[in-house]
Formats: C-alpha cells, sequence, structure tokens
C-alpha cells in the first residue's frame, strides 16, 4: 500500500509544497488543516487519494482523533512531519500572556501531542520518522519574536531529547530549520527589510517552500536512516 506521511498545517505553505513532493514520490499522505479550509480542499483534490483531516494540533482529543482514522485509513503512519505552527511578531512588553501561552500551545504542545500518538504506533512497528520543523530563529533569536523563538528553540530540545528516546525503537527523530522562506508567514515583511535579509544570506536570496520538502523527502528516506537528532538548516547559509 505504500508508506504514509502525516502532515500537520499542510494546507498552505511548506506543508502543501511537502504534500506534494511527497505524493509525487508514492506516499499516502494525510493533509492536516485547521482553518484553512477551501485551501486545504483544494490541495487534497489536487492529489487522489489524499486523506484531509481537520483538527487542532494543540487539542488532545483532535490529535488522538485524528491519528486513529489516519492509522485506521492507511493502516500506519510512516513518517510524520510536525509543520503546524505559528508566529507574533510584537516587543516583549507588548506581548500578552494570551498571545504568549498560544505560541507554546500550537508550536510546541501540538509538537509533543502529535508526536506522543504517532509514535505509539511507530514504536509496536519499529520503525517511523519523526520530523519536526523548527526556524533559525529557534538557533539565534530573533528580535521582535521573542515567544516564536522560545518555541522554535523548545521544538530543537524536544528533537534532541526524543531522539535518544526512540532510537532503540527503530525511529529516528530529526528537525529542519528553515531560514528565511517565500511563505504566508512571511508575507508581511517590507521588501527593504526582505533585501536587507537576503544580503546578510550568503546565497543572496530567500528560499522556497519546495526547497524545504526536499529537505524533509530527504529525512524521511532510507538514505537517512543513520541520521538522528540532527538539526537540518535550510537557510542559504544565514546561520554559519
Amino acid at each position: 500500500m505504500g508508506k504514509t506521511v502525516f502532515i500537520t498545517g499542510a494546507s498552505r505553505g511548506i506543508g502543501a509544497a511537502a504534500a506534494r513532493l511527497f505524493y509525487e514520490n508514492g506516499y499516502n499522505v494525510v493533509i492536516n488543516y485547521n482553518n484553512s479550509v477551501e485551501k486545504a480542499k483544494a490541495l487534497a483534490d489536487s492529489l487522489p487519494g489524499a486523506l484531509l483531516m481537520q483538527g487542532d494540533v494543540s487539542k488532545e482529543e483532535d490529535v488522538k482523533r485524528m491519528v486513529f482514522a489516519a492509522t485506521e485509513h492507511f493502516g500506519k503512519i510512516d513518517v510524520l512531519i510536525n509543520n503546524a505552527g505559528i508566529s507574533y511578531v510584537n516587543l516583549l512588553t507588548d506581548t500578552t500572556l494570551e498571545e504568549w501561552e498560544k505560541l507554546f500551545r500550537v508550536n510546541v504542545t501540538g509538537t509533543f501531542l502529535m508526536t506522543k500518538y504517532a509514535a505509539e504506533n511507530m514504536i509496536s512497528n519499529h520503525s517511523g520518522k519523526i520530523i519536526n520543523i523548527s526556524s533559525i530563529w529557534g538557533i539565534s533569536g530573533a528580535s521582535l519574536e521573542s515567544g516564536y523563538s522560545a518555541t522554535k528553540g523548545a521544538v530543537i530540545a524536544f528533537t534532541k531529547a526524543l531522539a535518544k528516546e526512540l532510537g532503540p525503537s527503530g525511529i529516528t527523530v530529526n528537525c529542519v530549520a528553515p531560514g528565511f522562506i517565500d511563505t504566508d508567514m512571511n508575507s508581511d515583511v517590507t521588501p527593504e527589510d526582505t533585501k536587507a535579509f537576503c544580503e546578510d544570506t550568503p546565497l543572496g536570496r530567500i528560499g522556497t517552500p519546495d526547497e524545504v520538502s526536499k529537505a524533509l523527502l530527504f529525512l524521511a528516506s532510507e538514505g537517512a536512516d543513520f541520521i538522528t537528532g540532527q538539526i537540518i538548516g535550510v537557510d542559504g547559509g544565514v546561520i554559519i
């Protein structure tokens, strides 16, 4: 029946690019979305046989429902890509407790919950690939994005710890840390700031969702079977 990949936050950006690339490479694809209904349905319609799953990754009952349904439908989950995430750009002193807590609920708790329930299936099969999406800001930190940076740093620490825990069960756990990527999340960045970022990037440009998705496909492949606990930067060399 082929391998199955479950991608959270797959309605647009990196998640959608990954869904298309994995599908083209013979994977059964589970497309998770929360609010972007039209984009998610359009993507699913373009990938016949893909399973569309609405759910909030920060809610345990939603996660349990989605993982159970995906496992029932395709038999097992071979690859989990924890891509769902949100960001806020704000001064620390202007950041509300509600904003801070929501960042952690989606970016960290969502990753924890999806991994917890998908891993149960992987452990019983003694195989699986878990790939978390962090950010270069989880490595270096970003001014005006202290909350977002904190959550992405937590994802990196979670990745390393879990790689040690799940390695004996034949499961690899890795992390991709994208740089400035041309996605909706960065659509509010001014042309001036985009130019400045490109000037600070050795490759002199911003990245694309397709370039990130290719790294994800590699980490999910047999070629990455002996790679675990790693943070792979897809950032044009901006962090060297």
